[in-house]
């Protein structure tokens, strides 16, 4: 659509044109008669005003078409963020899909180093603490898919040589072996669960699974020689069933 700017000066210049002829048909002399510098004096007359008249115009079209196109930049640049949200939520959702798939490997690992710790605790090796048909039916839960159940045991104030915390964790090396490797799973669960959580909500569930209140009777029970690593990010606060990410 012609720009109403154009118009106006079109039907001004077309104004401007006849109005100069009939001016000219009405004059003694006529154009051709006059000398050359008169001639060039009598032209630019007429036809500056409709220079400057179109200079103006093209001034006022020019900067509606700039308005126009920083408009047609603004929205690109809008869609363009947009899209890279849009793109940036994809992925987190993506590594948050990966990150419960793992996760849920990774708590049956944690499941079955929990068992051998209680078995080597609480097993034949130590006069049977805990009678076997219990034992039997707490790995049969395990295989059933109860991932949580040796953890609930160790967590339960009913469980055998409750005061000794320490020696159950660390007490051979066998143990402590386990409660390292316990250590160190969930340590790298929790990390990964930090780098697909700009929120920190699944950071914070997994912390405060009964896999993390586990983690963090092994913290706090450890013995002096069994040092937390510096760089570790997690640390033991508050009561015992208490896990936080730094």
């Amino acid at each position: 659509m012609m720009d109403w700017r154009i118009a106006l000066g079109g039907v001004l210049t077309v104004v401007w044109i006849v109005g100069g002829i009939l001016y000219l048909n009405r004059q003694p002399d006529s154009l051709f008669a006059m000398h050359i510098d008169e001639l060039g004096g009598f032209l630019e007359g007429a036809f500056v005003p409709l220079a400057f008249m179109w200079l103006v115009i093209g001034l006022f079209v020019q900067q509606k078409e700039l308005t126009s196109n920083t408009e047609i930049m603004r929205q690109s640049m809008l869609q363009g963020q947009q899209q890279a949200e849009a793109v940036a939520a994809l992925e987190v959702n993506a590594r948050q899909e990966a990150f419960f798939k793992i996760s849920q490997n990774v708590q049956k690992q944690l499941g079955m180093v929990t068992g051998m710790q209680f078995i080597s605790a609480f097993g034949d090796t130590e006069g049977n603490v805990v009678p076997d048909e219990r034992t039997r039916e707490l790995v049969q839960a395990l295989s059933l898919g109860d991932d949580t159940v040796f953890v609930r045991e160790f967590l339960s104030n009913s469980v055998p040589m409750i005061d000794q915390r320490t020696l159950v964790f660390y007490g051979t090396e066998i143990r402590r072996r386990h409660s390292m490797n316990y250590r160190e799973t969930f340590e790298r669960l929790v990390k990964l669960a930090a780098e697909c959580d700009p929120d920190g909500l699944i950071s914070g569930t997994v912390t405060n699974t009964a896999f993390g209140l586990l983690y963090n009777l092994l913290l706090r029970h450890a013995p002096a020689e069994v040092t937390i690593p510096a760089d570790t990010s997690l640390v033991a606060v508050g009561p015992d069933l208490t896990v936080n990410v730094r």
